[in-house]
């Protein structure tokens, strides 16, 4: 067959037509009409070829679809959390996670050689995870601890242990100016509650915060946020802090001794810590100062007041100013609710009174520290608001508290200094650069 032939057969199969002989006379084909057949020659060729040759497939396949179902389901971990209400208990909470009656008892009775599940607290997590080899329970003991019960696939036993939070840590450095107030200029540069208490913790041998604040005082923190492994705040740890009050400068630096404990000293090393605070309530206002006469605004007639009243709302924590034990707890008079505290030193003694109520289980005869909640501002005896009356008696005689000195505690061992100097060092250089009145976050 000639290639014109061949032509025209393409062209009537291209067009749906039967192929009509060929005269013989010839005729001339445009050289477009020939190319055009020729590629539709190829094409009808591969359709061919694919018709009696198997293919060869190719799939794009998903990562997860490679693995064998085996090997799937051997790496599926699944988790379930949940936040503890008020009215929630360790039995109820489990079953919400899943468990039964009777296994939630065992997971209750598992704990109980480490740590008691009645004792659980609102807000708190219980977190449940399984995977292929086991089902675990975990409970926030607190920032640095949680219990971990384990029962591997299989088995009916449930085993617990208490072991260190994975905790993440992010510095931060402050400064604010207080215009209001300390807690107003605190969230203004972006400080938490938690660690502008811990701010008054450690100057409150130095500042009293109920007399001593004013306007314009400021104040710069070097502070470290711990998170847990949810992204949650657990707590702050202050490293650096320096509170400008009247124009009076008093800085801290934390340093940890080589014994592991910290304490907070001035930058050459005496302890920030002294014998007593400054006064036993936060963030109160004096009502009345220590006089020798004065006009009793209940029995009406002049007698020495020989304390500082330290007006408060009711329920405001008391703190017990140094340590010593409870010589006295109980009614005393016009006192009303009354507890005597004697110091170490024995010399010293401290009163408070009017109470609302004391602090669960103290009883006469009981040690308590530095800063302890011993009880709860109140109104009771002769009193006409609710206010804390506070005395300092030395050798069981009243003296003006406010204008008491107090030594500071030990300073840093001499054997120790160098490495007080090296570890404090890097802080000291945080705070000098929070001396300009930016505030950064």
């Amino acid at each position: 067959m000639s290639k014109f032939r061949l032509h025209d057969l393409l062209k009537q199969l291209k067009h749906g037509k039967q192929a009509a002989p060929v005269s013989g006379s010839r005729r001339r084909i445009p050289a477009w009409s020939l190319w055009s057949g020729t590629a539709v020659a190829v094409v009808l060729l591969f359709i061919v070829i694919g018709i009696s040759i198997s293919p060869v497939a190719r799939t794009v396949i998903s990562h997860e679809e490679w693995l064998s179902p085996e090997l799937s389901k051997a790496n599926k971990v699944e988790s379930k959390s949940i936040r503890i209400h008020r009215g929630d208990h360790a039995v109820s909470i489990l079953q919400r996670l899943g468990f039964s009656l009777s296994e939630s008892r065992q997971i209750v009775i598992a704990a109980t050689d480490r740590y008691n599940l009645k004792d659980i607290r609102t807000g708190k997590v219980f977190k449940r995870v399984d995977s292929a080899e086991s089902t675990d329970v975990y409970y926030n003991i607190n920032e640095m601890a949680q219990l971990h019960l384990q029962r591997q696939i299989g088995q009916q036993v449930w085993t617990c242990n208490m072991e260190a939070r994975t905790l993440l840590t992010r510095q931060r450095v402050v400064t604010g100016k207080i215009v209001d107030s300390l807690f107003g200029a605190a969230d203004e540069a972006g400080m938490d509650q938690r660690t502008t208490m811990n701010l008054v913790d450690i100057f409150a041998w130095d500042i009293d915060f109920a007399r001593d604040m004013r306007r314009g005082d400021s104040f710069s923190v070097v502070y470290e946020e711990h998170f847990g492994e949810d992204g949650r705040i657990l707590d702050t740890t202050i490293l650096a802090a320096e509170f400008v009050n009247q124009g009076n400068h008093f800085r801290a630096v934390r340093y940890e001794k080589s014994d592991g404990t910290s304490s907070y000293y001035t930058p050459d090393g005496k302890s920030m810590r002294k014998a007593y605070l400054k006064a036993p309530v936060k963030f109160s206002r004096i009502s009345s100062r220590f006089q020798l006469s004065r006009k009793h605004p209940i029995l009406g007639y002049t007698r020495a007041h020989r304390g500082v009243d330290y007006a408060a709302s009711s329920g405001t924590p008391i703190h017990a100013v140094g340590d010593g034990y409870i010589s006295f707890i109980g009614w005393k008079h016009g006192f009303g609710r009354f507890i005597l505290i004697t110091h170490n030193n024995r010399n010293h003694s401290t009163a408070y009174a009017h109470m609302r109520a004391f602090a669960r289980g103290l009883k006469r005869g009981d040690r308590v520290k530095q800063g302890q909640v011993i009880g709860y501002v109140g109104m009771s005896g002769l009193a006409t608001g609710p206010h804390l009356h506070f005395e300092f008696r030395v050798r069981g005689v009243a003296v003006n508290p406010l204008t008491v000195k107090h030594p500071p505690a030990r300073p840093i061992p001499a054997k120790e200094r160098d490495r007080f100097m090296q570890q404090t060092a890097p802080l000291l250089v945080e705070l000098n650069k929070l001396q300009s009145p930016a505030a950064w976050g």
